[in-house]
C-alpha cells in the first residue's frame, strides 16, 4: 500500500465521518442520559449507578491497549483498521439496546444487569472506535487534509449529537405514551438500526494510505516504550482524561439541572414565546404539527416540559457548535496552530460553564444564552482533539522510526473511557451526597449539589485540561517540519520497494 496520494475526496471524508455519527448516537446517549436512565427510569440509586459507570469504564479502558495491539497487527486486503468497523457493527448495536433495556429485577439484580450490559457495550465500543479513530490517522499525512477530515467528521458527529440530545426525550415520551421504559427501548432500537447502516457505509468508503515503515518489527514492549517517552502523547493523555471527565460530568448533571432546578413554569412560558406549546382550542400549521410528531411541543399540563425544554437547550447549543466546527476550527488552526486555539477556546469554555451556578432558576433566557456562549467557545476544539492525536502518531514515527497508530490512539481512548467513568461517578456521588432523590421535589441541599456538578466542578476540570496543553510541544512550525521529513522518508521507502 503506497502513500503517494495524500488527497482525500469529499465523498470519502463524508463516508468516514458517518462512522463517528454512528458512534455518537451511542456515545452521546451514554454521556448525557446513562446516569439519568439508571436513576430515574431503571430505579438504581445515584451512587450505585455512578459506580457502575466508573467500574465498567475503567475495566473496559484496559481493553483499549489490547485493541490497539490487535488492530496494528491486523493485515487484510481492506487494511488494518477498516475491517474492525464492519466486524463490530451488529454487536455494537445489540449491546446498545441491551444497556437501555429494563428487565424486572431486584435492586441487586438491576445493578448486576446494568454492570454487565454496560461493560459489554463499552468493550465493543473499544473494538469499534479505536480502529475507527486510528483509520483517521492513516488516511492522509497532509496537515490540512487531516484537519479537514476531522472537521467533516465532527460536522457529522455534531448532527448525531443534535439528534440524540434533541430528540431522545421527546421520542421516549412519544413512543412510550406514559411508559418510560417502553419509550426508551423503542427509541434506542431505532438508533441501533441507524448505527449499523452508518458503520457499513464507512467501511466501504474510507481508505488507508499510510503504512508502517517496511522494515518495522512488531514489538509490544517497544510500543509501550515509545508512547511512555513521548511528551506530546502524555500531554494529550492528561488533556483527554480531564476533558472527558468534564464532558461526562456536565452532560450527566444537566439532565438533573433542567429537571429539578430550572423552574417549570418559567420554562413553559419560554417555550410558549417560541410557539412550542399546545394551547386548547388553537389551530396550528404544518411546522407545529411536524414538531409535535417528534414530541417537541409542550403540553398544557407541563407533563413533558422538561423533555421539550431540555431538548431545545441541547439543539440550540448543537447548532452553534456545528457552525463553530464548520467556520472556525480549520480557519483558526491554520492561522494560529491547533494547540493555541485549543488553549484559548477551552479556557473560555470553563469561564462560561461557571455561570450556570450563578443564574436564577426562573431566568431561562439567560440559561440559554450562557449555553450558546459555551457552545461557541468549545466548538473549535472538537475536531482538533483527534487531529492532534494523528499528529502525535506522526511525531512518534518521526522520533522512533516506528509507527503504531492503533496503539497511540488506544492509549488516548483509554484516557477517554477513564474520564467518562470518573465524570459519571463524580456526578452520581456528589448529587447523592447532597441528598438527591429521583422523581421528587429536591431539597435545597440537593439543588446545590446539582448546580455544583453543572458549573463549578466541570469548570475546574476544564482548566486542568488547559494546563495540560501547555506541555504539548507540537507547534504549527514543528508539525510542518515533521510532515516534510516523514514524506521524504516514505517516498524513499516507496522507491526502494518498487
Amino acid at each position: 500500500m503506497k502513500s503517494s496520494s495524500q488527497k482525500v475526496s469529499l465523498g470519502e471524508k463524508i463516508g468516514y465521518s458517518l462512522g463517528d455519527g454512528s458512534a455518537n448516537l451511542i456515545f452521546q446517549m451514554m454521556m448525557m442520559f446513562q446516569l439519568f436512565f439508571y436513576t430515574d427510569v431503571f430505579g438504581i440509586k445515584a451512587t450505585a449507578a455512578g459506580m457502575i459507570l466508573l467500574v465498567a469504564r475503567i475495566f473496559d479502558a484496559f481493553v483499549d491497549p489490547l485493541v490497539g495491539i490487535l488492530s496494528d497487527r491486523t493485515n487484510t486486503r481492506w487494511g488494518k483498521y477498516r475491517p474492525w468497523i464492519l466486524w463490530t457493527a451488529i454487536p455494537f448495536a445489540l449491546f446498545f439496546v441491551l444497556a437501555f433495556t429494563t428487565p424486572d429485577l431486584s435492586e441487586r439484580g438491576k445493578i448486576i444487569y446494568a454492570g454487565i450490559t454496560y461493560t459489554l457495550l463499552m468493550s465493543i465500543y473499544s473494538f469499534n472506535n479505536t480502529p475507527y479513530s486510528s483509520l483517521g490517522g492513516v488516511m492522509t499525512s497532509d496537515i490540512k487534509e487531516r484537519t479537514s477530515i476531522s472537521s467533516v467528521r465532527f460536522v457529522t458527529a455534531t448532527i448525531a449529537t443534535f439528534i440524540v440530545q434533541g430528540l431522545t426525550l421527546p421520542l421516549v415520551s412519544k413512543f412510550g405514551h406514559g411508559d418510560a421504559q417502553k419509550g426508551w427501548l423503542i427509541t434506542i432500537s431505532l438508533f441501533a438500526v441507524i448505527v449499523v447502516a452508518l458503520l457499513v457505509i464507512t467501511f466501504f468508503t474510507a481508505k488507508e494510505r499510510i503504512t508502517p515503515p517496511a522494515n518495522q518489527k512488531n514489538s509490544i514492549k517497544q510500543d509501550f516504550k515509545d508512547i511512555v517517552n513521548n511528551a506530546p502523547w502524555k500531554a494529550m493523555f492528561i488533556l483527554t482524561l480531564f476533558l472527558f471527565t468534564t464532558l461526562a460530568l456536565w452532560g450527566s448533571s444537566m439532565s438533573y439541572y433542567f429537571n429539578y432546578f430550572v423552574d417549570k413554569t418559567a420554562l413553559f412560558n419560554f417555550l410558549q414565546h417560541f410557539g412550542l406549546v399546545n394551547v386548547d382550542g388553537d389551530t396550528y400549521g404544518a411546522i407545529h404539527k411536524f414538531l409535535d410528531a417528534f414530541g417537541l411541543i409542550a403540553l398544557p399540563d407541563h407533563s413533558n416540559v422538561f423533555a421539550v425544554g431540555f431538548s431545545l437547550f441541547n439543539m440550540t447549543g448543537q447548532i452553534v457548535t456545528l457552525l463553530g466546527v464548520i467556520f472556525l476550527s480549520g480557519y483558526l488552526s491554520n492561522i494560529f496552530g491547533k494547540r493555541n486555539v485549543f488553549i484559548l477556546c477551552l479556557a473560555f469554555t470553563g469561564v462560561f460553564t461557571i455561570l450556570f451556578y450563578l443564574v436564577d432558576s426562573t431566568n431561562v433566557e439567560l440559561i440559554f444564552v450562557i449555553n450558546l456562549l459555551k457552545s461557541m467557545a468549545y466548538a473549535p476544539t472538537i475536531p482538533l482533539l483527534w487531529a492532534m492525536m494523528g499528529d502525535v502518531a506522526d511525531h512518534s514515527e518521526w522520533v522512533n522510526h516506528r509507527r503504531a497508530t492503533g496503539f497511540v490512539f488506544a492509549g488516548i481512548v483509554f484516557a477517554l473511557k477513564a474520564g467518562l467513568g470518573l465524570g459519571g461517578a463524580i456526578c452520581g456521588s456528589i448529587v447523592d451526597a447532597f441528598g438527591f432523590v429521583p422523581n421528587t421535589v429536591q431539597t435545597e441541599s440537593a439543588i446545590v449539589g446539582i448546580k455544583l456538578t453543572s458549573s463549578v466542578i466541570p469548570a475546574i476540570t476544564f482548566f486542568i485540561g488547559v494546563v495540560a496543553l501547555f506541555f504539548y510541544p507540537i507547534s504549527k512550525k514543528m508539525n510542518e517540519k515533521i510532515q516534510l521529513e516523514l514524506a521524504d522518508r516514505r517516498a524513499k521507502n516507496d522507491n526502494t520497494q518498487s
